[in-house]
Order: structure tokens, then sequence, then C-alpha cells
């Protein structure tokens, strides 16, 4: 609990009573201005929103109201009648309320405050969330889906009634996403159940204050005023720099292993570092570099959303204590914990968003009067660029996280299953109720009808399937649960992060006679497809550890320990973080400004003066088209820097209109930066001699038929429909004693998707799909804003040979699988020939200078 030492106002006697008093005094702190400003008007019945920086305090503050509200409520006496919950606290991480229940307790014990602080997340063991119904702390900590949990009981409205606040810590990212959706959607019933309770958030990186101002407060036909602002500037501006290294800058890749010497001498030099990074592939291939250079023997651990809760719970105490030096980690630890004396923080690969760099490099130095230090590690050359776009945003304060958006109707329908389970609810009520939620506030009477048909039959085409009828309308015109089991199906399944089926992974020895023992300890989980693809004695690499995959026995996949140079990796699911509108801006300016080239690394300011030379840099608005031979192949290059999701979808529909003009198309390739279509027909001469225009390529149209006639024939709609199929509840994957597997799942929603799409082409459903599917698969609107701003700013270089420029994506082109030692052959056999066929001088052909794969095979 951050409580810094400052000059504060008269106020403290009159807000704080005298225990906080006496216990400020004795540690000799003060409170903030900004913490007593918040307890002054929340105490005044404000809703309000904190923004402040790292080690401000916030968390404190978000908890003075409570706890000084309780102090004075005093202990409830034996044998009073029930008292609901006083404080609920949401955090978007189990990992935060774990440490936050370690902090808050630390001040209440030492005050002596008879306030009961616990937490409830989906490591809670069953007895205690069932002991918390009937006796409900004064303080519960816990995570969006616990509460969702909570209210789709019965018992609801008792264990809320007498709710007083809500605090919702690192607000930004819970808004943002169906988590969020959800979220305010629960925010929306817990008024009901108590419409006094206040809302307090909590946050340190948000672009637009009025979003987050709005969503804390109810909304609808008579919207209420927006919560009230405290906003805390200042604080030790961040100490952050680039990663020098005596190795070459990679082409291409994404894991920066090139740089683990270095991260491994800064581990040495500094107390307590934490290396985050973007992908759980990445964490565990860098951890394990790291310990085979770790010749000091250094505690050094690993820290990821797949790992076993207990390891997790392990390593979290480990860094409170001070006993490590260093972890790698995911974004499990990158938001508002406190753990530890961190003082480093090194970003490996480039963090695809200033407010995201901003929210990792604050838990070094977790104070707001000290400078947090952090290293960038970029993966590659393009990434230098975006690293010190980062960088530079951060020094000015520049935020860039999303804006809150529509709510998705898949959460709607899955919500109002769960308020179906607590009782029977009236429509036009349940109706008036959703639209106080900020993401719902504009849903029309007709769209919440289609959501009410929908959890009650399926749809037209599924109706007389009895399995889809959740609900049913009494004789009063409510809406009740079919039957008791449907409420049990609902717990179950509750969720909206639908991640890839996994199972346990346990380690196992053999018996003398060759079978396999049973126990063991367990490692973690890991996705079912890529264990699928392993055979008996196949080694991977899981947990900090080298396995050899021994079989799947029901759930459980049985792994040994193993011995091998060469193992395979995980491909997990979760993919890299999108890169975002505002650093993708600056990287551009970058790029067209050569007077910002001098902050950068010799090899990367080389690297672009030559493709001035040779070709152009293109302009902050410019579109640059490279067109050029390779062996029996004809390459267009097409710098968009718009980020992957936007460049695939852009691919797709490229490669279908090339096609169509005679281009005779292969395939293509998209980075976050550029993307590349090789085909059999020279396009450079194409469009010199006009049957190929540029401007009719890269026409906004493509996102009308083309788009439609590429959907139709793609799997990308079935991706997106069974993760809205499973996130409404008409595919269930949990069943009591026994869970689908993820290719039960997809049969089951491939069919379903056929049959809508057969006879029921507007089912809600399928337009939650496709609403899905332009906002995240296939960035649609980001797309669509890019081919505006290109309009009649497209610039073709027809060349001999590959430019500088794209050396990096043509590296990610043909990537295929070769064994040990033979793929960095490959590799940088690869590199060399492109360098010279781009008439680089020898300098650029050093024998270091290889692209790094993301993963073997890919």
């Amino acid at each position: 609990m951050d409580v810094i030492e400052t000059q504060s106002s008269g106020r403290d006697a009159a807000l704080l009573p005298r225990p906080f008093l006496k216990w400020f005094a004795e540690k000799g702190w003060q409170p903030r201005a900004h913490q007593l400003e918040l307890l002054s008007r929340a105490t005044a019945g404000e809703n309000m929103l904190l923004i402040a920086p790292t080690g401000a305090g916030k968390t404190l503050a978000g908890f003075l109201p409570s706890l000084t509200d309780l102090t004075r409520r005093g202990k409830i006496p034996p044998g009073s009648a029930f008292v609901g919950i006083h404080t609920l606290y949401v955090s978007p991480l189990k990992a935060l309320t774990v440490d936050i229940e370690r902090n808050l307790m630390k001040p209440v014990t030492e005050m002596g405050l008879s306030v009961t602080v616990e937490n409830r997340t989906g490591d809670t063991p069953q007895a205690k969330r069932q002991r918390q119904k009937l006796n409900p702390p004064d303080i519960l900590l816990t995570t969006p889906e616990q509460v969702a949990l909570l209210l789709a009981n019965k018992e609801a409205e008792r264990f809320f009634k007498d709710l007083k606040y809500v605090v919702f810590d690192e607000l930004h990212s819970l808004v943002t996403s169906k988590r969020g959706h959800l979220l305010s959607l629960d925010l929306a019933r817990i008024r009901r159940h108590a419409p006094r309770v206040q809302t307090i958030g909590l946050s340190a990186t948000v672009a637009d204050p009025m979003d987050l101002q709005r969503w804390l407060v109810p909304q609808g036909e008579n919207p209420a005023q927006p919560a009230g602002l405290v906003h805390v500037t200042g604080g030790a501006a961040p100490n952050i720099t680039i990663m020098k290294t005596d190795d070459r800058i990679p082409w291409s890749g994404h894991v920066s292993t090139y740089a683990m010497p270095e991260v491994y001498d800064e581990i040495r030099r500094h107390r307590m570092t934490l290396i985050f990074v973007n992908t759980r592939f990445q964490a565990e291939l860098l951890f394990q570099t790291l310990w085979t250079i770790n010749d000091d023997n250094l505690a050094i651990a690993l820290h990821h959303g797949s790992l076993d809760a207990g390891q997790r719970r392990k390593v979290e105490a480990a860094m409170a204590a001070n006993k490590l030096r260093a972890v790698v980690a995911t974004s499990t630890l990158d938001m508002g914990i406190d753990w530890g004396d961190v003082d480093l923080v090194v970003h490996v690969g480039a963090p695809k968003g200033a407010s995201r760099l901003a929210q990792r490099i604050g838990r070094s130095n977790h104070r707001m009067d000290e400078p947090s230090k952090a290293i960038l590690v970029p993966a590659n050359r393009f990434e230098v660029l975006e690293c010190q776009a980062a960088l530079d945003a951060n020094y000015l304060g520049a935020q860039d996280t999303p804006p809150v958006g529509e709510g998705a109707l898949d959460v709607l329908a899955q919500h109002v299953l769960g308020m179906a389970c607590a009782e029977p609810f009236d429509p036009v009520e349940l109706y008036e109720e959703i639209r106080t939620a900020l993401p719902y506030a504009g849903l029309s009477w007709e769209m919440f009808e289609r959501i009410v048909d929908f959890v009650a039959t399926g749809g037209y085409a599924l109706r007389s399937y009895e399995r889809y009828a959740k609900i049913r309308k009494t004789k009063d015109g409510l809406w009740r649960i079919s039957n008791p089991q449907v409420a049990q199906q609902y717990r179950l399944n509750l969720g909206t992060i639908v991640e890839a089926t996994e199972l346990n992974v346990r380690l196992v020895r053999r018996n003398n006679n060759g079978s396999l023992g049973r126990g063991g300890l367990s490692l973690g989980k890991v996705e079912e497809y890529f264990l699928e693809q392993l055979v008996q004695g196949d080694t991977f690499l899981f947990a900090g550890k080298v396995l050899c995959f021994e079989g799947i026995r029901e759930n459980e996949c049985l792994v040994s320990n193993a011995f091998s140079l060469d193992p395979k990796i995980p491909a997990y699911a979760g993919g890299k973080f999108p890169l975002t509108t505002y650093l993708a801006a600056q990287v551009r300016s970058m790029l067209a400004d050569p007077d910002r080239w001098r902050g950068l690394p010799d090899q990367v300011r080389d690297w672009l003066s030559i493709q001035r030379e040779r070709s152009i840099v293109p302009k902050q608005d410019e579109l640059l088209i490279e067109t050029f031979p390779r062996g029996k192949r004809f390459f267009l290059i097409a710098y968009c820097f718009e980020g992957r999701l936007a460049h695939q979808t852009l691919g797709m529909l490229l490669t279908r209109r090339l096609d169509r003009i005679g281009a005779h198309p292969l395939g293509f390739v998209a980075t976050d930066y550029s993307l590349a279509v090789w085909g059999l027909d020279d396009m450079g001469m194409m469009i010199r001699s006009g049957r190929l225009s540029l401007s009719d390529l890269f026409d906004e149209d493509m996102l009308g038929d083309d788009l439609e006639a590429w959907l139709n024939e793609s799997y990308m709609l079935k991706r997106t429909f069974r993760n809205c199929a499973v996130i409404s509840g008409l595919i269930e994957r949990r069943h009591p004693g026994k869970e689908k597997t993820g290719r039960q799942v997809t049969v089951s929603t491939d069919l379903i998707y056929d049959v809508l799409r057969t006879h029921e082409p507007d089912h809600v459903l399928l337009e939650a799909t496709r609403r899905d599917a332009a906002s995240g698969l296939l960035d649609l609107g980001r797309l669509g804003d890019m081919l505006k701003r290109i309009r009649g700013h497209i610039t073709h270089r027809d060349l001999d040979r590959v430019s500088p420029l794209a050396i990096p994506i043509m590296l990610e082109i043909g990537k295929e699988p070769v064994p040990g030692e033979a793929q960095d052959a490959v590799l940088k056999e690869a590199a060399e020939e492109l360098i010279a066929e781009a008439g680089l001088s020898d300098a650029w052909l050093d024998p270091r200078d290889k692209p790094e794969d993301d993963e073997p095979g890919v």
C-alpha cells in the first residue's frame, strides 16, 4: 500500500478516524492530497475516477473511503441480522487480488481495525466460496468472472444489499474487452440490489478519462452525471533506454535471444529484474535461454498463465520476500502488483502500445518519487523503430488505450441467461437495466428481443431442439430457466475468455517394468491440439523444463524429464498484442524524418540510409509499393505499418483481386509493418503498362463484395463463430464430471454454423460473429482508415532486386522446419543471400546476422 511522505492539509483529522491518524504518525507518513480529495468526495457521495502514475498510492486511495466508513461503523454484534459485503474490489488479475489482500491486511492489522478482508478467484477452494456466501467478509477482493457467478445466484440480492463501494482496479484494462462488457452488465445489476452503491475507478494509463467516468455511472434514457475525476500528474520521469548490443540486431523474428547475454549482465547488476515478454512461447524460450548462461546460479523464475496456480503462487511469494533475482513473465504480472524490490524492468520485444509500456515499466521502483528504470530489447530492426517511438511517447505522457466500444451480443446472451438463473425476470425491466451499462446504452428493443429469443430457443433454425431452450416464459410474462440443470451448466461455462482446450501436464516416472507411475507433480496446462501432434518420445519445452511426451491419460498429458538439445516448443494459441494505431503513426513519422534517425543504432540508421539510396523511404501518409523479381517469382511489397491483423486481411483481399486480373498470385505473408505478395507474373511490369492500377487495387471497395466473398469461402468466420457460440451459451464445453475436447466443440459449432448459414443467415449469433471478426481477427476499421488515408498517396518503385527495407519480410517467406543445427545454417544462408542481392556492403554479412524464428517449423 503505497503511502509516501508529503504535505497534507488540515482536513486529515476531519476525514480520518483516530486509528488512521495514529498509524500515519507512527510510520512518519502523511496521506497525499489526492488521497484525501478522493476520500472527501467519495464520503460526500460522489462516484470517482482516480488517474495517477505508478507509485502514487492509488490502491490506498481507493480503499480509504471503505476503511474509514467500516471503522466508524464498528464490528457487527454477534446475533445481528445478516449483513452483506460492504466493499467489492474487482481486479483483472488473480495475482493482483492476492497481492492486494496481503498489502491491505498489513495496515488493517497494524491499526487494529475490525475489518475482514478475503479474496475470491477461480483458485479459491469451493468450500471457502460457499462459506463466503453465508458469512461474507466486509471487503471482498475478486475478479469479473466471480462477480458474474455471485449475481447469478438466488441469494444475490441478500449478498449485495448492503454494498456501499465497488472499487475497480486497473479500470482501463477491464472495460474494453468482453470481460468489461460483462462487468458493465453486472454493475447494472448490482445497482438494482444496492441502489446507493458508489463506484471508484483506479487507473494509471488512460487515453480518454471521460470514457471511464461515464462507464462508472448509470447511462440509459437519463444518464447520471459522470464520475468525478482526480487526475494526479507529475512524479519522477522514467529512465528508459534501448538495449545496446555488440551483436547484430536480427532482420526478422520476435524472440530476441541474441540479446540474452546482455540481459543476463543487467540481471547481475540489479537487485531484482522483471523481464516482460508478449507471449507465453517467448517466456518459455527466454527463461530456458537464461538458464543455459546462468553461470552464477542466480535465482531466476518463470510466471505465465498456463503454469499451475501453486507454482505461480510460489513465484509470487518468493518475489515478495526478495528471494529472486529475475522473473520472466507475460501480462500476468504487468498490472498493479508491487512485488518486492524490483529495480529494473526489461521489455523483450516491442511493447506494441505506449500505454502498455508505461504500465509495465511502472513495476520498477514502484514509488511515485523515484524514476522507474527500464530497458527495451527490440527483436528485429523494425522493432528498433517501434521501441524508439514507444520510448518517446512515454516521455511525452502519450496514451493509446482503446475506447470502450459497443457491447458484444454473445456476452449479452450470457448475461440474460445468468439473470434468469438468479430469478425470473421481466423483459422490460431487464432491458431498461441493461441500457444503464455504457456499452449497451444504445441497445435497441428489437435486438434485445432477438437475444432473449435466442436464449429461449437457439433461434428459428434450432428451436425444434430441446437442449437449446434455456429459458421459458411463464403465464405472468416473466422468463425463468427451463430446469435446474440450466443454472448448473451456466455456472460451469460462465466467462468470456475462450482459450484453446488445455490438458494438465503431469510429471511422472517410469516403473522398473516400463509402465508409467501415477501421481506426480502438476506443471500446468498445454493446448490440446499441440499435444495431439506429438508421439511417444517427442520432447518439448514447458515450465522451464525439457520434457518427454509419454502419452495422454484421460484429461492429462503424462511427461517425464528429458535431456534434449532440440526440444519442440508449445505453440500457444495466444497471439502477440496488435500494434496500436498511435505507435504505428509514430513509426511512420520517424521513418519520414531522417533527422530522427540520429538516435537509432548505427546498423539501423545505415539500413535506412541505404534504402533511401536504392529506393525511397515512405513519407508519413504515403504507401510505398515496391516490386522486384527474385528467382522465378515476382514480388509486391506494401509498407502499410497498420499491424499484422489488418495486413493479413489486406493480403487475403489483394490476392483475390490480383488473381481476378490475371497476375497469378501464389501467396502472401504479413508482419506488423509490411505485406508481401508473390506470384508468377511481373506485377511491376503490369503497373508500368497500365494493366494493373494501384489506386484500383487498394480501393476501399475491397471491403464490400470482395470481403464478403472471401469470408464465405474461408474458415475465418467459423473460428470466430466457435468463440461466440461458447460465450453465448449455445455450446457448452463443460459438463459435470467431464469436459468436451476442443475437437468436439469445433465439430459441434461447425455443424451449427453451416445450418444457420443455410437456413437462418440473419441469426443473431451470425451477426455477433461478423461484428467480432470485423473488430478482432480482421481489424476492418483500421484497414478502412488506412485505405482512406493512402488514397492519392501511393508511390510505386519498380526495382531490379530486393530492397534493404524488404529484407525483413522476405525472410518471413517460406520458413521450413529443419532439425538441429541445419536450421541456423539455412536461415543464415537466406539472410546472407538477401543482403547480397540487395547490394549491401560486406560489413552487413556478419556471421551473427541471422533471423530469429518465432517457432521452429512456422
